[in-house]
């Protein structure tokens, strides 16, 4: 149960990254189009918050690693991107007014919207690696079955945003579930690692 919990919150992380990544060219198109650059601007927003999330959740995997801060992890990365849902619109209708260049605008829209769930989100496969690995002889294979499973939900976080979600729902009503998604398979992993612990 302990690991599949983490299978689970790390395919859940890859989607809703995946997701939130999608429906942010949604969100900057009103203001900023959907140029080339737009989507330069998020894409390099999104890796460079990957690559910082990824590097601190090996290091805070170091610290009395549990599937509980593993939990927290996930519903930190659903809370910082509260803001995405009650105030894209106004950030960027203020930013689009003062920065004409929708290469400059989009990237600092992204930045301002994106950066730090991102960078939460990029913590969990990282640190679920750590809770994963027991032994160095199997620690390659476990990485990678744990990645091949982040990979996969974004995979699946891509098509089911690009291919259903934004053809049915309005973008707020899917980042609403989203959220609330991440919050519950949050509860999930903090009962399943307190009922883990011997009484």
């Amino acid at each position: 149960m302990h690991n599949g919990m983490l299978y689970l919150v790390a395919g859940w992380s890859g989607c809703f990254v995946m997701a939130i990544e999608l429906l942010g060219g949604r969100l900057l198109a009103p203001f900023f189009g959907s140029s080339i650059y737009v989507w330069g601007a998020i894409i390099t927003v999104f890796m460079l918050a990957l690559s910082i999330g990824y590097l601190l959740g090996g290091r805070w995997s170091l610290r009395q690693p549990s599937l509980t801060r593993l939990a927290v992890i996930l519903l930190v990365a659903a809370l910082t991107a509260l803001p995405v849902v009650l105030g894209a619109d106004a950030l960027l209708d203020w930013l689009s007014v003062r920065v004409t260049d929708p290469r400059l605008g989009s990237l600092l829209g992204s930045l301002l919207l994106f950066l730090v769930p991102t960078v939460v989100a990029g913590m969990v496969s990282p640190y679920a690696v750590r809770l994963l690995v027991e032994d160095r002889q199997r620690s390659g294979e476990r990485a990678g079955r744990l990645y091949f499973v982040s990979t996969f939900g974004s995979a699946l976080g891509t098509l089911l945003t690009s291919f259903y979600l934004v053809l049915h729902f309005e973008v707020n009503q899917i980042l609403w579930a989203m959220l609330g998604t991440s919050a519950v398979i949050a509860a999930l992993a903090l009962a399943s690692d307190r009922r883990a612990v011997p009484a």
